[in-house]
């Protein structure tokens, strides 16, 4: 079965600590163009990731995405300075009894006082709840999204599988139309060959052992029975290395180059109007063919 290089998995983790998204998104390529975006406190595990991606996905324009973000809660959550509250509570506390004011709201004016209650980004000093996120831990996510990748992959190869296969069966229907043809071809060649001796044995410069020899070379140019059994046996191979369990896809473009080489010698060789339409289809549904081939992996 054909596996397409279209592809897209996504994968997610969440902790306590921190969220994981690795997102990744392939097109096709003559080869692996792999274009890698990740904080840089995983710039240790780039060369794991390059070499597990080129493992699963082999060829394509690949792009892969990680992002690591910590919880919302954890984010919006601020923290409670109770050193700089209990001063402040105590230095509001004297001023209240030197100016004989009340007591009863002091603890809410200090926790209005600055550096009592701090926002996140007061501090840029790292949490000790947001550990560094190692190899081990970020590789099954990876993966995760990379079988997801090839699911996709292999579902786009489905379908690209059935169609190519229906512009394969349309060739053997246009080359079974030339096959009944040409018996009507063959018998209109007999004819002009026949008009064409008549008059020629009437000439006095008549020779005939040259004349065999022309007649012999024409025949022969004019034969297409074996261009159309070469044909037949690359359509069968295309059609078995289709359901080849290994990647195909350079494989089935030299078996196409082959398919369109026998078309053409039977389209130059035929030297008839109805096959010459008869394998002008066949041309135009090789062409999809190899259309198809561009995101064959």
């Amino acid at each position: 079965m054909l596996l397409s290089m279209t592809g897209y998995g996504v994968a997610q983790r969440e902790t306590e600590h921190y969220t994981v998204v690795v997102e990744i998104k392939s097109l096709n390529s003559k080869g692996l163009d792999l274009s890698l975006r990740m904080p840089r406190s995983l710039a240790s595990s780039e060369l794991e990731v390059r070499n597990l991606v080129g493992r699963q996905l082999v060829r394509g324009k690949v792009n892969l995405s990680i992002d690591i973000s910590r919880p919302t809660a954890t984010r919006s959550r601020a923290t409670l300075n109770r050193e700089a509250l209990t001063a402040a509570y105590q230095e509001l506390q004297a001023a209240a009894q030197e100016l004989g004011a009340p007591t009863d709201n002091l603890l809410e004016l200090a926790l209005r006082l600055p550096g009592v209650v701090q926002s996140p980004t007061e501090s840029s000093a790292p949490s000790e709840e947001e550990p560094a996120l190692a190899w081990p831990d970020l590789q099954p996510i990876v993966q995760e999204a990379l079988d997801r990748a090839v699911d996709f992959r292999r579902t786009e190869g489905q379908a690209l599988t059935t169609e190519i296969l229906s512009y394969i069966d349309r060739i053997r229907i246009l080359l079974a139309d030339v096959d009944r043809h040409d018996p009507t071809r063959l018998e209109n060649v007999r004819r002009r060959m026949h008009d064409g001796l008549a008059e020629l044995t009437q000439s006095d410069q008549f020779n005939p052992s040259r004349f065999e020899q022309e007649l012999l070379y024409y025949i022969e140019k004019l034969d297409i029975a074996e261009e159309k059994v070469r044909l037949v046996s690359h359509l069968h191979y295309f059609t078995e290395t289709v359901h080849l369990p290994e990647y195909s896809g350079k494989k089935l473009a030299f078996i196409s180059q082959e398919i369109g080489r026998e078309i053409n010698t039977i389209g130059s060789k035929a030297n008839d109007s109805t096959i010459q339409h008869l394998v002008v289809g066949m041309k135009e549904e090789l062409e999809k063919i190899k259309e198809q081939l561009n995101n064959i992996l």
